[in-house]
């Protein structure tokens, strides 16, 4: 990719949208290296703080997205400012809609029993043309088996929703076993493909308050949410 810029340790690639689906597309098309995709917002960031191992699986990624409109702040606290929010569930969208285009193959890992089934179903339906290849629920212990299924089905593309600091972990992990052209971490994305979760209103997402929406629907992130003052002190104050 282009250049990157380190927010608290974590390298973002400096990308928009439009170039990030462009490079992902060249890569399941079979142009360069297979690799993966991470999608850090504050939360994760924090987290890479803490944690060597996870900090370097998110910096390995091939292709790093800033997904939160506080990583664009810190950006410009920082003066080492980004595009623009690239979202991952919206980064998996367009290149699903480029995929089905040519026929492209999704393997889909993750979430609870029977939810993956469910988004396969509406993702077959909303992009004619795209091939979902395999399922797969998040609960399971033993890589190999899901390995082992995923290499059988061969598919160009993974979905990884596992959770951070799972997915990125396990991505990296396993790249090398996998029979796949890209992988991407989306976290809680195929909850929101299956329609299990409702993603917030295009008038929320267009004033950067999507996670104010996530609030209001679930109250219980709270406990989430208040690590986003700890991440804009730090940033801050260089801490």
């Amino acid at each position: 990719m282009v250049n990157r810029v380190s927010i608290l340790g974590v390298e973002f690639d400096s990308v928009t949208a439009l170039r990030a689906v462009e490079w992902a597309v060249g890569i399941v098309g079979g142009v360069g290296e297979k690799s993966y995709v991470v999608t850090p917002n504050p939360e994760i960031v924090q987290m890479a703080r803490r944690d060597e191992a996870f900090r370097g699986a998110v910096n390995s990624a091939g292709l790093v997205l800033a997904d939160g409109i506080g990583i664009i702040i810190a950006g410009r606290i920082l003066k080492t400012p980004l595009p623009e929010k690239v979202p991952g569930i919206d980064f998996a969208t367009e290149l699903f809609r480029k995929m089905a285009e040519t026929k492209g193959s999704v393997y889909l890992l993750g979430a609870k029993p029977g939810v993956a089934e469910k988004a396969r179903d509406k993702l077959t339906m909303a992009y004619p043309g795209l091939r979902i290849v395999g399922v797969s629920d998040g609960y399971f212990s033993d890589d190999a088996p899901i390995i082992e299924k995923i290499n059988a089905a061969s598919p160009d593309l993974l979905l990884v929703c596992l959770g951070a600091p799972k997915q990125e972990l396990w991505m990296a992990a396993n790249l090398d076993k996998l029979n796949v052209k890209l992988c991407a971490g989306l976290g809680g994305s195929l909850d929101v493909f299956s329609g299990e979760v409702k993603r917030a209103p295009v008038f929320f997402r267009k004033l950067q308050l999507e996670w104010f929406y996530r609030l209001l629907s679930d109250p219980r992130r709270i406990k989430r949410m208040i690590k986003l003052p700890a991440f804009i002190f730090a940033v801050l104050f260089r801490i």
